[in-house]
C-alpha cells in the first residue's frame, strides 16, 4: 500500500504545543502516513525540529519511532523550563506574596506585569536563552541539515525590515529554533548572521508558502493550537491580551488561507489555468476548537501531567481526523476555505 504523503503546518503557542506533540505522535504511529515536509513556527517548530531529528538518525525504518523518542524528550525538558526561567520563581514568590499559578510557576498576570515593566536586557544581561540549551542536548543538528527523508521549514521575523525569513534543513541550528521561539518581552533578540531575530508568529504562525513549492506533495495539514474564533468579548485585562496576541499571531496565517482561497476560486472558475504554473493545493486541519477552553495561563504550564494531557488530546484529535479524512488525503480539500471565508 501508498502511503499517504502529508505536509505538515505545525502552529506556534507557547506550552499548548504539546497538543501538537500528540497529533504527531498519532501521525507518526499511523504507518500509512509519510511526512514530507514541516513548516513550523516558535512551539512547531521546535516540534518540526525533533521529527526531522528522528527522521535524520533513525531511517527510513526507524524514522518514525524515533521521531516519537525526540518529541517526548523534547516535552519531558520543557516541563523543567520553570527552573531555566530569566526570573527565578523564588524571586516572584518574594516580590508577591507567594501568588502562583502552579507550584514553582509565577501567575500570568505577575508575568505580563513584569514583561511590561522590565526588558530582559534588564532582567537578562547575559542573553540566556533556555530552549537553546535544550536543543543542543536533544538533537543532531548535522544529521538535520543533512536530512533528505522530509523538508524542515522555520520561521523568525527580522527586527529590522520586519519580514519573515524561511531557515531551511542546511540552515538549522540551535539559534534558529531560539529565534522562531523569542518572545521579545522576555528574551533578547536572537542574532544570526549580524540580523537579529524575534519569534516568527509575528509574520507566519504557521507560514504556508514554503510547502506551496512541494510539487511531489499537494497536501497541507493544518495544525492549530490558537482557536480559530472565539464566541466571547473578553473583558479582564488578562483575557484581552491573550486575545489581542491571538489575533495577532493569526493575521498572517489568515491572510495566506485567503490568498489560496482565492487561487482556487480562480482555477474552479477557469480564469486561471493549472498548466500555466498553478496548481491546486489540498488544505486540511487538525485543532483550534479543541483549544478553546485553553486560556493565556496554560500557555505556561509547564507540568507534566498537563502536557500530557494536551498530548492525549491533540493524539485523539489526529487519530478522529484521520479516520475521518484519510481518504481525503491526495484527492481533496477537507479545511473548507470558501465558507471561512465567504
Amino acid at each position: 500500500m501508498t502511503a499517504k504523503r502529508l505536509n505538515l503546518a505545525l502552529q506556534g503557542g507557547g506550552s499548548h504545543g504539546a497538543f501538537t506533540w500528540g497529533v504527531l505522535d498519532a501521525l507518526l504511529a499511523d504507518g500509512d502516513i509519510e511526512i514530507a515536509g514541516i513548516s513550523g513556527t516558535s512551539a512547531g517548530a521546535m516540534n518540526g525540529a525533533a521529527v526531522a531529528h528522528g527522521m535524520a538518525t533513525g531511517g527510513r525504518k526507524g524514522g518514525a519511532e524515533a521521531a516519537r523518542a525526540a518529541l517526548e524528550a523534547l516535552w519531558k525538558r520543557v516541563s523543567d523550563l520553570v527552573a531555566y526561567a530569566p526570573v527565578p520563581a523564588s524571586a516572584y514568590d518574594t516580590w508577591f506574596g507567594n501568588f502562583s499559578l502552579l507550584p514553582g510557576m509565577p501567575k500570568i498576570n505577575f508575568l505580563s506585569q513584569f514583561a511590561h515593566a522590565f526588558s530582559p536586557y534588564n532582567f537578562n544581561p547575559s542573553g540566556l536563552n533556555p530552549l537553546r540549551g535544550i536543543t543542543e542536548d536533544l538533537f543532531d543538528f548535522d544529521a538535520i541539515r543533512r536530512c533528505r527523508h522530509l523538508k524542515l521549514h522555520v520561521a523568525a521575523t527580522n527586527v529590522f525590515t520586519g519580514k519573515v525569513r524561511i531557515f531551511g534543513c542546511k540552515e538549522m541550528s540551535p539559534d534558529v529554533l531560539a529565534a522562531s521561539a523569542c518572545l521579545p518581552q522576555f528574551f533578547q533578540a536572537v542574532t544570526i548572521e549580524d540580523e537579529p531575530y524575534w519569534d516568527g508568529g509575528y509574520m507566519g504562525n504557521p507560514a504556508l508558502f514554503p510547502l506551496y513549492d512541494d510539487e511531489s506533495c499537494r497536501d497541507i495539514l493544518l495544525v492549530q493550537v490558537n482557536p480559530a474564533e472565539r464566541r466571547e468579548v473578553p473583558k479582564t485585562r488578562e483575557e484581552i491580551d491573550n486575545r489581542v496576541d491571538e489575533i495577532a499571531f493569526s493575521g498572517a496565517l489568515l491572510r495566506e488561507l485567503r490568498a489560496v482561497e482565492f487561487v482556487q476560486r480562480l482555477m474552479d472558475s477557469g480564469t486561471l489555468n493549472p498548466g500555466e504554473g498553478y496548481s491546486r493545493l489540498r488544505l486540511h486541519r487538525v485543532g483550534g476548537d479543541e483549544l478553546t477552553n485553553f486560556g493565556a495561563a496554560s500557555k505556561v504550564r509547564t507540568d507534566w501531567g498537563f502536557l500530557t494531557e494536551l498530548r492525549d488530546l491533540g493524539r485523539t484529535s489526529a487519530e478522529n481526523w484521520l479516520s475521518a479524512n484519510r481518504d481525503a488525503i491526495g484527492e481533496r480539500d477537507t479545511l473548507d476555505l470558501r465558507a471561512m471565508f465567504g
